[in-house]
């Protein structure tokens, strides 16, 4: 199906539909340090990060203390909620799909690694990727060390990979990295931005990128 080697998946709204509930969990954990309210796209923006780069992105003014407080309060919010957060519809059958053929996938995610493990437990998507790396073992999204550790363990060269996801961030890591990006507009962040990340494209949906690795794939 496809010209790559090795595609890397962002999971949070990728994969999986749960931007609004982190939106709702980091709400609440707001409301409950009694911090000064954020809007819900300052919220999402954020999406994609790791833990302790969000909450500083979000209150850049406050200290260690506030931010260990906030991403702490958010972390136990999220693990203790009952939520379902649903995958996007065509997630479970593109990455079934792609995993039965000679193509590595990889998870290159903000979650925690305790984080990223119950959902891929949740989903019994696990086994389908070869490997995965969360904020909490490498530096933050955009820096490329995510993508990097995938491709060495795999041993595919950059322009063999190509990193699909719904934020800025994503594909920015995919350019640190030397490798490729495919943005969708599903989730966290808008088109613009997505654009301003020099994507090999933008998609609306899994369906959309089903469609578009066959298109590359007949090209070469």
């Amino acid at each position: 199906m496809s010209q790559y080697q090795l595609i890397i998946f962002d999971w949070d709204g990728t994969l999986m539909d749960s931007t609004g509930h982190i939106v709702n969990c980091m709400r609440q954990a707001i409301s409950k340090l009694e911090l000064a309210p954020l809007a819900d796209h300052e919220i999402s923006h954020i999406i994609g990060l790791g833990l302790h780069e969000a909450v500083q992105t979000l209150y850049p003014a406050g200290n260690d203390a506030l931010w260990t407080s906030l991403a702490d309060c958010y972390r136990q919010t999220w693990l203790s909620s009952p939520e379902h957060t649903p995958l996007f519809a065509n997630a479970r059958e593109l990455v079934t799909s792609l995993a039965e053929q000679d193509i590595f996938l990889g998870v290159a995610t903000g979650k925690s690694r305790r984080g990223l493990d119950k959902v891929l437990k949740a989903t019994g998507l696990g086994d389908h990727f070869i490997a995965t790396r969360c904020a909490d073992e490498c530096h933050s999204k955009p820096h490329p060390q995510m993508l990097m550790e995938l491709m060495d363990y795999t041993g595919v060269t950059p322009d063999q990979a190509i990193m699909i996801g719904d934020t800025e961030f994503d594909l920015m890591m995919a350019c640190n990295a030397g490798a490729h990006g495919l943005g969708i507009t599903h989730g966290a962040h808008d088109e613009a931005k997505l654009l301003a990340c020099s994507p090999q494209a933008i998609v609306h949906d899994l369906y959309e990128v089903e469609t578009w690795l066959r298109r590359t794939a007949k090209q070469f």
